[in-house]
């Protein structure tokens, strides 16, 4: 986004929330730490924010809905400030964040796998023994097959 911010509206940071469906105070937030531009201010000294920051707040929230972290997020958009950026550029940066993501997803399957190997050898009785106690109490735990 432009140093001027693009031209002004009528929107107030609440409109710009509800339009976008994103919380007054992560707007507050993303303002704080530089993702989302300082809006300009209306001659009353009231924020008022443009089309320009819809566009680059919904921007924000699709990248955090897919899971990329704030840093993340941030070199993306210094791309696209930049004007400068290829698709390989980003693909890279697209295909590193997969690479992420995937390994979460094995590691969400082996804690499943775990999980359910060891609550289907629980009996479910009013016994005190239960094999999912033991697991956690033990600490280690073997990894799935």
């Amino acid at each position: 986004m432009p140093s001027d911010h693009g031209v002004a509206s009528a929107l107030k940071r609440s409109d710009l929330a509800k339009l976008t469906g994103c919380n007054l105070e992560t707007i507050r937030y993303y303002e704080g730490v530089g993702l989302m531009p300082d809006p300009p201010r209306s001659p009353a000294g009231h924020r008022r924010y443009g089309t320009a920051h819809v566009e680059r707040l919904s921007f924000i929230m699709r990248a955090r809905e897919l899971g990329f972290t704030m840093e993340e997020i941030r070199g993306l958009l210094s791309m696209v400030d930049r004007g400068s950026h290829t698709c390989g550029e980003v693909e890279k940066r697209g295909r590193d964040h997969l690479n992420v993501v995937r390994a979460k997803i094995r590691d969400l399957q082996n804690i499943e796998a775990i999980l359910a190997d060891t609550i289907a050898k629980c009996s479910g009785s009013d016994a005190p023994e239960c094999p999912l106690l033991n697991v956690l109490s033990d600490g280690a735990v073997a990894k799935a097959d």
